[in-house]
């Protein structure tokens, strides 16, 4: 029975050897060093980002009195949200007539490019975040062996500085304009049926932006983690090492002329 069994067991074993020798390999400690801990914020506060912004839904709606004969009232709720293509969102606005029809309205604007820009910037962003990590953790000697890694972290930690400030300025002007294309008043400005004598339209539910703020107020922090770490990805590049050595360099030369004229 033993022999029969000791297969099976080494290949349940197997798997497990794997995964353990995996996890030894993961220099946890680097963590604590600003460049790793960095990176977690990075990986943790892209989530925050594009999840906020990509998840966000909301209301906005107005109340339409008739004065006909029926005094018939209208509640009209309109549902919108990621990607704010509001000029899509329809809704049905009552007539106030004899045979109580209906027109097919829309909302109006196109917020789709700010918004779809920065949850992509927070998609790349994780995914080269979680790289980085394994990179870092794992092959860290690869990554201060081999310069061109640092080379290569530094400019795309530029790069992301500059997205995240665009990215995240474009879509807090793209919100400040879905505010205004989506308040009740906008809605009911829209009507035709609220400018004449036959209805009378006042506010209905006000849309709530405060997910949407917050997505705004990640994409700054995310862009002010990503400035903040090229200073400690450029101590790992080359360059780093090469101002101290042409500082260093003059010094010790005049250190030995010193010498010189001290022994003459």
């Amino acid at each position: 029975m033993s022999s029969t069994e000791s297969p099976g067991r080494a290949a349940d074993k197997s798997p497990r050897q794997q995964v353990d020798r995996l996890l030894v390999g993961l220099r946890w400690r680097r963590l604590e060093e600003p460049l790793g801990f960095i990176k977690v914020l990075q990986w943790l506060f892209a989530i925050f980002a594009f999840g906020s912004c990509g998840s966000y839904s909301g209301e906005t709606g107005a109340l339409v009195r008739c004065n006909n004969e029926a005094k018939d009232v209208s509640a009209i709720i309109v549902l919108f949200g990621y990607p704010f293509r509001l000029h899509r969102v329809q809704y049905e606005m009552p007539l106030c007539d004899d045979e109580s029809t209906s027109k097919t309205m829309h909302l109006m604007g196109d917020f789709s490019a700010p918004a779809e820009f920065f949850v992509t910037l927070g998609i790349f962003s994780f995914f080269y975040t979680m790289v980085a990590l394994v990179l870092y953790l794992r092959f860290h000697n690869l990554y201060r062996e081999n310069k061109r890694f640092p080379l290569v972290d530094f400019c795309v930690t530029v790069s992301f500085t500059f997205f995240w400030l665009v990215a995240a300025a474009a879509w807090g002007k793209g919100l400040t304009d879905v505010k205004g294309a989506t308040r009740p008043s906008s809605l009911t400005a829209a009507m035709s049926v609220c400018h004449g004598e036959d209805a009378v339209c006042s506010a209905g539910a006000t849309p709530s932006m405060g997910l949407a703020n917050i997505s705004v107020l990640f994409g700054f922090i995310n862009f002010f983690l990503w400035a903040g770490n090229c200073w400690f990805v450029f101590k790992e590049t080359p360059w780093h090492g090469q101002g101290q050595d042409q500082g260093q360099g003059p010094s010790q030369e005049s250190a030995a002329e010193q010498g010189a004229v001290e022994k003459q």
